[in-house]
This record gives C-alpha cells, structure tokens and sequence, in this order.
C-alpha cells in the first residue's frame, strides 16, 4: 500500500475530513466537547512501573498470550515494570490515559485523537503491518450463505445495505473505534443523510471486532463492521468462523494505529520507551501481533481522522431538526472554525 495521507482518490478531501472533530460521534444527535486536560498522574513509580493499554479489538483471552511476549521485551529495555491493561471498552483506555492509570498505550485513530484532546496524550510510533503497510481498511461482512449475497456484491454491499436496511441487523463494535464505527458510518450512512439507527431492523454495538466477525458467523446479526488487521487475525484464532464470512464493503486506508504515551511521563522515560519502539524488530513477537514494527510518528499523522470526526459531526449537527437554529449555527461555526484550522496547517 502507498501513502496513508488523504488524496482525491483515498479519502475525501481535508475539508470533509475536517468537519467532524468537535461533536462527539453518536448515532445520533452532539455534544459538547471537552477541553485538552492532561492525565493527573506526572511520573511512573519504578516500584510499579508502566501500565500498558491494549486496545479492545479482541478477548483479552486472545490478546495477553500475543503482547506478553512484547510487554516483557520493553520491561527489560526500560527497566522498569510493565503490566497490560485489557480495555473492555475503547473509553476505557481514554480514561486510563486521562486520569494517568495508564501510561502508554496501543490506540486505534479515534481513540487517539480522543485521548490527545482529552488527555494530552502524544503519539510517537505508528505499527507497520508484516506487508510494510502503515494503515488497514474497514469492512462490511455478512455470512458467505446469505441468499443475498451475490446481488450485494454485484450491486455494491455499501449500496444493497442501505436499499436493504429495514431487512437486515446491523452490529457495529464501539463508538469510539475508527474502523468499527467512524468510518463506516461516515462513509455509508453520515454522507448518505441517514442514520443507522433509523433505517436497519436492529443496531447494536458488540464491543470489539471479534465479537462482530463471532455474531455475523452465528447468524445473529446479518451485517456488521470490521477491520482488514482484524479478520487476518480471526483467520487464525477462529478459523471456522473466519470460513463463514464475506465481505460486501472495504474503506479507503485508514491510517495505521498510533503507539502513545501520557505527556506527563518524565522526559527519560519517554526517551526509553521510544527507543525500544522503534529498535524492535523481534519477528517471533511480532509476526503474531500482525506487525513487522514500529516507526516513529507525529500527532499530525491522524489529522485526516480528526477531519473525518469533524465532518460527521458537523453532517449530524446540519441535519438535526431539533437544535434551535441560533444554537445550531453556534455550534456549525465553531466546527467550521476547528476545520479551516486544519486546512490551513495542511497547506502550509
């Protein structure tokens, strides 16, 4: 894959991508958002050590035996402890960060510029996936058994689900993840004018990207998001389930996820944990996790997610009939405002 940067023909244009950062992202109506605060806890304890959060994609009974082996390796490069912090949910690693029981941390896109915003969180390692790629793509997947299956494909999946949505569930994994719910849902149904929770039989949220790939395999819910990272690992650790899948929709590339650290960390900390980031290269350790390594990244790597964030919620904000006009040109400005920021940081 090539650049992860936006281009006409990868992702719509920074001025899409950027009406979206300032309303939290819901299937429906906005809310304030909040003020950058940095995490409350300023240094690491040697006694204690890192507390190292591991984004949500999966059980934490899949997850610990593959980052156990990492988590080790960076406890002796930066002697210090290490101990993993399984997130149940992709805010849950936000609040870790932000109330500072967290101290580094493996994010998706949206997580990331939530816990920047929030926490003051600084990215400084992007994960390259075993190909050499630094961003993946989000799915659409139904049951390779569907009757339906054929003319979805053939029509365009995004397209049969949106025709077809009062005939179909839909499942996507948490609000707060980039490929289980931003993108698809800016993508097929925010650009589109509709709500999917409006339009399908059933929406619900199933917590992680396995848990989406395990319920479309089941035949409980007929339609659900997913990421391409995510079904090679399904492949692996459900590979009946995996058997059973099809995909109808593949995103644009999404850039790869971030590897962050609380800004509060002390500065030679910081130093030991980039080092060991971007020197890694242990392919037993690795390989398993889907990655060849890290390089090292700067916040304005996921600028194109924050414009994406933004332009949903200012879509969302546009169409919602039931703020007050005067309120509703408040908020359509300040979005507005936080866009052309970024245009103009982009351009220089």
């Amino acid at each position: 894959m090539d650049s992860i940067l936006p281009s006409p023909c990868r992702f719509p244009g920074r001025s899409l991508w950027v009406l979206v950062l300032l309303l939290l992202p819901s299937l429906g109506g906005c809310q304030s958002v909040s003020t950058s605060t940095p995490a409350t806890s300023p240094t690491t304890d040697p006694a204690t050590g890192i507390t190292f959060g591991i984004l949500s994609t999966e059980s934490a009974e899949i997850q610990k035996p593959l980052w156990d082996p990492l988590l080790a390796a960076m406890a002796t490069a930066i002697d210090q402890p290490v101990q993993g912090f399984y997130a149940d949910q992709y805010s849950d690693l936000v609040a870790g960060l932000r109330s500072g029981e967290v101290q580094v941390a493996w994010l998706g896109g949206k997580a990331y510029i939530e816990a920047a915003q929030v926490a003051g969180t600084e990215a400084f390692a992007i994960t390259v996936a075993t190909d050499g790629a630094k961003g993946y793509t989000a799915h659409l997947i139904a049951r390779n058994d569907q009757p339906w299956l054929a003319e979805a494909q053939a029509v365009g999946g995004d397209r049969y689900v949106l025709d077809h949505a009062a005939e179909l569930t839909f499942a996507f994994n948490d609000p707060t993840s980039t490929s289980g719910f931003l993108v698809p849902n800016y993508y097929i149904f925010t650009r589109n004018g509709v709500k999917a929770s409006d339009i399908f039989k059933a929406v619900r949220f199933e917590g992680d990207h396995e848990a989406t790939a395990l319920a479309v395999a089941s035949g409980s819910v007929d339609v659900a998001t997913n990421n391409s990272e995510a079904l090679d690992r399904l492949a692996k650790s459900h590979p009946d389930a995996f058997s059973q899948l099809a995909t109808l929709w593949i995103s644009t590339l999404i850039p790869g996820d971030p590897i962050a650290y609380s800004s509060t960390l002390e500065e030679p900390v910081k130093e030991a944990v980039r080092t060991f980031f971007y020197q890694y290269k242990d392919e037993a350790v690795l390989t398993p996790l889907d990655w060849s390594g890290f390089e090292p990244a700067t916040d304005d790597l996921w600028d194109p997610i924050r414009v994406l964030d933004l332009s949903q919620r200012l879509e969302e904000v546009s169409n919602n009939n039931q703020i007050e006009a005067a309120e509703k040109a408040k908020i359509i400005g300040e979005l507005q405002q936080q866009l052309d920021l970024l245009n103009a940081k982009d351009k220089s």
